[in-house]
């Protein structure tokens, strides 16, 4: 093959166009199921959702925080990421917004731990309440580095939670995990005693 016949076949190709879109309606058609499908998608994870928190309706209203904190023993700033049934770390909890994840300030005090979240509702998990700490690597959804969440398991109306921290600073979770089954070793040991 001869140079000029190659610089031909290459302006042939170079001449020839995409061929323009006429069907206008079909593309259209196309988009309208696509963005109802999605739609579909939403709305039935939604009710999921719903499903799932009607289920938990059984679920008491959680404990408020005080409005006069007793003296604070550990503070905690990071995130809140979720509740789940104890051992189950993929049965979310979603009542009374447990499910929702968010940024939380923790507290120990005397009273118990403090979970004040802005933009969601607030709690108390109480000393009483409280069963154990351990550091975990997941809970409902989130997964993580060996170790990098704190999980308080404490009991709510009949059923143990546990529910999934993490701090911005993950060096604090050993000294959270310490003083709560400090806590809790503490409590046992007072309540046999009498």
């Amino acid at each position: 093959m001869t140079p000029l016949i190659q610089l031909a076949e290459a302006a042939a190709a170079a001449d020839q166009k995409s061929a323009e879109v006429t069907d206008w309606a079909g593309r259209l058609g196309w988009v309208a199921g696509l963005l109802l499908f999605i739609a579909l998608v939403y709305w039935l994870m939604r009710q999921g959702w719903k499903w799932r928190g009607s289920l938990q309706s059984g679920l008491p209203p959680l404990p408020e925080v005080p409005e006069t904190p007793s003296e604070t023993t550990l503070e905690l700033s990071g995130r809140y990421h979720g509740s789940t049934t104890a051992g189950q770390w993929l049965d979310r909890i979603v009542a009374h917004g447990l499910g929702t994840r968010s940024r939380a300030e923790l507290s120990l005090t005397d009273a118990g731990i403090s979970v004040v979240r802005p933009g969601a509702n607030d709690f108390l998990i109480p000393t009483a309440a409280l069963r154990e700490a351990r550091l975990d690597k997941g809970i409902a959804g989130k997964v993580l580095t060996e170790g990098g969440l704190l999980v308080v398991t404490w009991e709510h109306g009949g059923t143990l939670i546990d529910s999934g921290f993490r701090s911005d600073r993950a060096a604090e979770h050993a000294a959270w995990v310490e003083a709560i089954n400090h806590l809790n070793t503490a409590r046992t040991t007072e309540g046999t005693a009498r």
